[in-house]
């Protein structure tokens, strides 16, 4: 049954359920799409160099998935813990879909961690085996283990990606594979930790699987068509919307190694990609790259962004450039990941200005941080979330799976948000982002869109500043565009030409680049450490 919404009276959109769940698995829809499609490319490994570009098709990588599935059962139960470290890399792939099949946990983990990080993450989450490459970009990765794994009792593998062949090949053939079950959990996804120790989303095969169908669903892919992805395979960006959506429409996957512009338009040229992804940044770096205006990007249809604020300039640039329909994503880890999406068939400004509906089977709704009430449409509260694609909880953490999901099944997203009559949702930011000065709430990403669409302005972050008098001060962190010079005055007086006065920042930051996650993802607790400590200056003016 579909759900009307073109008149909500309140901020609560159930959930549409035209297209059904699918009982699936991740090594399930691999078997599928290898059964109907088995000539199809399915994969091909984004390396700089075109003449070291491996690639497989649907029936090469389910063959050697199904071996890499002997080779883990080989050395471990299922139910057990497999951790992988290591960047975009074609065995990344094959070893997600032989977890899994295995009915082993994969425990992804970011590639730039160092040997605490390390440490803490193999040991929350109680793996028994790590794959890994021996260094990348100056990591030495193997070593790191080495260091710290003596204080791992649990773990009882170390098996190095440079000798991955000699791993397949250790499989029994005659082996047989569990039965694996949509509801069974398949990966530990770390948050990023920005405020205290990382906490381990446990998700499921149903919910991966049916949210990366659904979210790949909006596009007019087909078969055979090829979507080039710069998302980390640690984030359910990259291993779960990139990966199984591509599988879900038999699409061909190419992983970017690690994000570089130049590379990125290279694959995206070189291998006609159809669709192109990436966080706001990643984008934004394509399109200043010196090379950007002469490429042939005539193939790209589609392009799939979230993550972070989404300017509406952006949408219309990357629009007019490549001549495709933008679509903007909002979710997170423990949503599978995503919740709302813009469809390519959405007007411009909805495109631009809002991150869509929910998707299918998602039921969402706004609420009053302090009393849970469902407010009203078009005002402000935490978006809460729930259905297939919630996550099983917090691995070995009931009380904070029990903070983020309530008795209701809903699930706390921290996000602010408001949701209009037609269920169109607004991102105002994170609920802890939210800045109170003088008793006003204000919302960084309200002033991050005005300062977005000024010429001068490559990219901008908002934050609030701890301040005796008012509580909080608005601070705007400023990257200029190529080219362009920034002027404090101006920019004041742009943003207050829209926004109320109390809005406007008092503090001014010119910066030369954003310390970011890996993922693209703008790190503002370390812009507000860093003034707040005296590495950054303001610009002068007046408070």
């Amino acid at each position: 049954m579909a759900v009307t919404t073109a008149g909500l009276s309140e901020s609560h959109h159930p959930a549409d359920q035209s297209d059904a769940v699918r009982e699936t698995t991740v090594g399930g829809i691999l078997r599928e799409a290898a059964a109907d499609s088995p000539d199809v490319t399915a994969l091909i490994g984004g390396h700089p160099d075109p003449a070291e570009r491996r690639r497989w098709t649907y029936a090469e990588l389910l063959a050697d998935s199904e071996r890499c599935a002997r080779a883990l059962l080989g050395r471990f139960e299922p139910g057990e813990r497999v951790a992988v470290w290591a960047p975009n890399i074609p065995e990344w792939e094959i070893l997600e879909f032989g977890a899994a099949l295995a009915g082993l946990v994969l425990v992804t983990v970011n590639p730039a961690y160092q040997p605490g990080e390390l440490k803490y993450v193999l040991e929350q989450s109680g793996a028994a085996g790590i794959l890994l490459l021996p260094e990348f970009r100056g990591n030495r990765m193997m070593h790191s283990l080495e260091g710290v794994r003596g204080e791992l009792p649990a773990l009882r593998e170390a098996i190095s990606f440079d000798e991955f062949d000699a791993f397949l090949d250790s499989a029994d053939p005659d082996l047989a594979l569990p039965d694996v079950q949509p509801g069974d959990a398949v990966q530990i996804q770390y948050t990023s930790g920005t405020t205290g120790f990382p906490k381990g989303a446990l998700l499921h095969h149903r919910g991966l699987t049916n949210n990366a169908r659904f979210t790949f669903g909006c596009f007019d892919l087909q078969k055979g068509d090829v979507y080039v992805n710069p998302f980390p395979l640690f984030h359910t960006a990259g291993c779960g919307l990139g990966l199984l959506g591509s599988v879900s429409h038999r699409l061909t996957h190419v992983p970017v190694l690690a994000f570089e512009p130049g590379l990125m338009l290279d694959l995206a040229e070189q291998e006609r990609a159809a669709a192109l992804g990436g966080v706001p940044t990643v984008l934004i770096a394509l399109t200043e790259h010196p090379s950007f205006a002469t490429r042939d990007l005539s193939s790209v249809r589609a392009v799939l962004s979230g993550g972070a604020l989404v300017a509406p300039n952006l949408v219309q640039q990357i629009e007019d450039r490549l001549g495709v329909r933008f679509s903007i994503v909002f979710g997170q880890t423990e949503s599978s990941p995503t919740i709302t999406q813009g469809r390519p068939q959405d007007t411009f400004e909805d495109r631009s200005t809002t991150v869509g509906r929910p998707l299918p089977q998602t039921e969402v709704k706004i609420v009053d941080p302090l009393d849970g009430r469902t407010v009203a449409c078009g005002e402000v509260g935490e978006l809460c979330t729930r259905g297939y694609h919630v996550m099983l909880g917090y691995y070995e953490m009931p009380e904070a799976t029990a903070a983020a999901i309530d008795g209701e099944g809903w699930l706390h997203t921290g996000d602010l948000a408001s949701m209009d009559a037609r269920g169109h949702c607004r991102i105002e930011g994170r609920l802890k982002d939210m800045i109170i000065r003088g008793g006003e709430n204000i919302f960084p990403r309200e002033i991050e869109q005005r300062l977005f669409t000024h010429p001068a302005v490559g990219d901008v972050a908002v934050v609030g500043i701890p301040d005796e008098r008012w509580g909080e001060q608005v601070c705007a962190f400023v990257r200029a565009a190529p080219g362009a010079s920034l002027d404090r005055g101006e920019l004041d007086a742009y943003v207050r030409e829209e926004l109320a006065a109390y809005k406007a920042p008092r503090i001014w930051v010119f910066v030369e680049d954003f310390p970011m996650t890996p993922s693209g993802k703008i790190q503002k607790f370390v812009l507000r450490d860093r003034l707040v400590g005296g590495d950054l200056r303001p610009v002068d003016g007046p408070g």
